[in-house]
C-alpha cells in the first residue's frame, strides 16, 4: 500500500491526497509537521534528502517527491492524465506554470498568513506577491473562459495541480470576486467523483 508522508494543509500535500482518493487507491498517511522542524530529521532526509513533503513510498524504501512528480506517476494511463501527445506536454504546461508563476506567490502567502499566522510580520513580503500572484490569476482565467478545464476539455492532473492553492486564495488574500471564470472551473472541480476538501 502507498503511504503518503504529508503535512495537512499543505496544498502540494493535498493535490496527492485527492488524486489518491479520486483514482481510489487505498494509502496511509503520516503526518510530518514541518513547523516542528520533523521533515528536516536525519531519518526523514533519508526519504527526501530536500526535507520537503509530500512524499510518497511507493514500496518499502522507495520513494518519491514533488507533488506535480508524484501527481504524473499516479495518472499516467488513467483518464488524469491525457494519450494524446500534445495535451500531455500541455498539462505538464500547466503544471510548471503552477510552480514557477502561481504557487510561490498564491501559496507562499496563504502559508504566511493563515498557516504560520504572521501577516504582519510578513507585510512587505506580503504586498510584494500580490501583483504577480494576480497575474497568474488572469492567466487562468483568460483560458477558462473558453474552457472548461485545463486540457482537452476534461479533468485531469493539470486541474488538481492548479486548484489546490487557487480555491484557498482567500486564504493568502487573495479576492477571487473578479475571477468568474475561476470561480465556475472551481465548482466544477468540487463535483467531481469522490472529490474531497482540503480539510478531509
Amino acid at each position: 500500500m502507498f503511504k503518503l508522508y504529508e503535512y495537512s494543509p499543505s496544498g502540494n500535500c493535498y493535490k496527492v491526497r485527492l488524486l489518491l482518493t479520486q483514482l481510489n487507491i487505498a494509502f496511509d498517511r503520516t503526518e510530518i509537521n514541518i513547523l516542528q522542524k520533523q521533515s528536516r530529521t536525519p531519518e526523514f532526509l533519508v526519504k527526501n534528502p530536500n526535507g520537503r513533503i509530500p512524499v510518497l513510498e511507493i514500496e518499502p524504501g522507495k520513494f518519491l517527491f514533488e507533488s506535480n512528480a508524484i501527481m504524473f506517476y499516479l495518472s499516467e494511463k488513467t483518464e488524469f492524465f491525457p494519450s494524446d501527445r500534445f495535451e500531455r506536454a500541455q498539462v505538464m504546461q500547466w503544471l510548471f506554470f503552477e510552480q514557477y508563476s502561481h504557487e510561490p506567490y498564491i501559496a507562499t502567502s496563504r502559508f504566511w498568513i493563515s498557516v504560520l499566522g504572521k501577516a504582519d510580520e510578513y507585510k512587505e513580503a506580503l504586498q510584494q506577491k500580490q501583483a504577480p500572484g494576480y497575474a497568474a490569476l488572469g492567466v487562468m482565467e483568460q483560458h477558462l473562459e473558453k474552457n472548461d478545464f485545463f486540457v482537452g476539455d476534461r479533468y485531469s492532473i493539470a486541474d488538481i495541480g492548479l486548484f489546490a492553492y487557487t480555491h484557498v486564495a482567500g486564504e493568502g488574500g487573495f479576492d477571487l470576486t473578479g475571477f468568474p471564470a475561476i470561480q465556475s472551473w472551481i465548482d466544477r472541480v468540487k463535483s467531481q467523483p469522490r472529490y474531497i476538501g482540503i480539510t478531509d
